[in-house]
């Protein structure tokens, strides 16, 4: 256990059944933090504590529904009676609605859905988390949101999603703004495509290959989900202590161009 970067530090991440929300509970791990790991995936959520406990981490299982305020305030009352406060919150958990078509063909039901969980989600997440770290005058908060939250993507399907994660980004910027002088700092992330489940579901269906995927990025590649725990690592971390409101792009250069 490398340890330094978080060491005793007690984090809660969503959507940390799989892909970056699994790659970032490790990452946390590794860099001392006690993690709580949350998910509407039991069986997904269990595998990640037993891999964080594998390292010799320390780590919680709880299963939350963030489209549920009261499974979300159920969710931060378990990290604090658990760990004691509530240090790092990684607001993870999102889903991938495409596949209705282009932008005058995309259902009232695939928006909504794509707004209750990529959007509203964080927000009840929020709302809850800042409440504890407003009583504890402290903490950090960082949004994963995408790319796509800062610019547009060219490909149907996806608009739905494009305007969610701009909205992550928007609610990042009120917020650390609104507890810049309370001890409480908000980010977040905005990768580019990572090779997680999600990507591998719109390969899939069709909607990119591989090669296009990785020819996004002027790197030449696609992410790795702990590169993208490492950068929110950081920004939960000290080392990052005057970044806040940042939407910082972690992307091999896509929005460079």
């Amino acid at each position: 256990m490398a340890g330094s970067l978080l060491d005793g530090r007690a984090a809660l991440i969503t959507g940390a059944a799989s892909g970056i929300g699994a790659a970032t509970a490790l990452v946390f791990a590794r860099h001392g933090a006690k993690v709580v790991v949350a998910d509407i995936n039991e069986e997904g959520g269990r595998r990640t504590v037993a891999e964080v406990e594998a390292i010799g981490g320390e780590a919680a299982f709880v299963r939350a529904d963030v489209r549920r305020s009261g499974e979300v305030r159920d969710m931060v009352a378990f990290t604090v009676e658990r760990f004691g406060r509530l240090d790092c919150a990684v607001n993870n958990a999102g889903v991938d609605t495409a596949g209705d078509g282009r932008f005058h063909e995309v259902s009232e039901e695939s928006f909504d859905a794509s707004f209750e969980v990529n959007l509203k989600g964080v927000w009840w997440c929020m709302k809850h988390e800042l409440a504890q770290m407003v009583a504890q005058c402290s903490g950090s908060i960082v949004n994963v949101a995408s790319v796509a939250g800062l610019v547009g993507i060219e490909a149907p399907f996806v608009s739905p999603y494009i305007a969610a994660k701009h909205g992550v980004v928007g609610l990042t910027k009120a917020a650390a703004l609104e507890y810049a002088t309370s001890g409480i700092r908000v980010n977040a992330v905005c990768p580019g495509a990572v090779r997680t489940q999600m990507v591998d579901d719109l390969i899939e269906q069709g909607i990119m290959t591989l090669e296009q995927t990785a020819a996004y990025h002027p790197v030449g590649r696609y992410a790795n989900p702990p590169e993208i725990g490492e950068a929110i690592a950081w920004l939960s971390s000290d080392a990052a202590s005057f970044v806040t409101g940042l939407p910082m792009a972690v992307d091999g250069a896509m929005t460079a161009r």
